[in-house]
């Protein structure tokens, strides 16, 4: 197995359809002082402003914020893609900084799942956490792939009970998730996420 819970320093979650509700279940239990960055791609209309800073605030013990270009990546925080650009890390001197981009859409996408996994796979290697959760897209699966080669850890969320099960199903079938978890399952890893040096 790769890297223990307790040994991550980022995670990246990729959602689709039935995205919004599960991320709300995932982000309540991140603890308060967990040295963790979290990354999130969730597919939404590209021609209206993402609500979803603002959504998840009152539930999530870490700041949240909409991802901004050369923005400093802190440990303890969420970052949110902004709707139709592309979320990636860049990583120089072992401080990452994020990068928006408005290359072609993958899978019909932008933001796309692909493009933040294989990004984080490059900077973060076997200190991340990949996740992915309901939708109704293969967006996500290429890249779920790339984290696991890198050496990170794959959860993919049990298909059976998502509400969107392509995306997962997608992913399933690189034969690169190391974990298959109902909702609750990964609630339980998100808590066990280590506490700040």
């Amino acid at each position: 197995m790769s890297a223990a819970p307790d040994k991550v320093a980022a995670v990246v979650i990729g959602a689709s359809a039935g995205g919004v509700e599960a991320l709300g279940a995932l982000l309540a239990a991140l603890r308060p002082g967990c040295g963790v960055c979290v990354l999130i791609v969730v597919h939404l209309p590209r021609e209206r402003p993402s609500l979803l800073s603002g959504l998840y605030a009152s539930r999530c013990a870490l700041p949240i914020f909409e991802a901004v270009d050369k923005q400093a990546v802190e440990a303890g925080a969420v970052y949110f893609a902004a709707p139709d650009y592309h979320l990636l890390v860049d990583c120089h001197d072992d401080a990452p900084t994020l990068a928006l981009s408005v290359d072609a859409p993958v899978h019909y996408s932008r933001p796309s799942i692909d493009v933040l996994f294989e990004s984080a796979a490059e900077c973060w290697r076997e200190r991340l956490m990949a996740v992915v959760l309901t939708g109704a897209s293969e967006d996500g699966a290429r890249g779920m792939a790339a984290v696991a080669r890198a050496g990170g850890i794959t959860v993919v969320q049990d298909p059976a009970e998502a509400l969107a099960p392509m995306l997962p199903t997608a992913a399933l079938r690189t034969g690169h998730a190391q974990r298959v978890l109902p909702l609750a399952g990964i609630r339980a890893l998100f808590a066990e996420l280590g506490d700040a040096p």
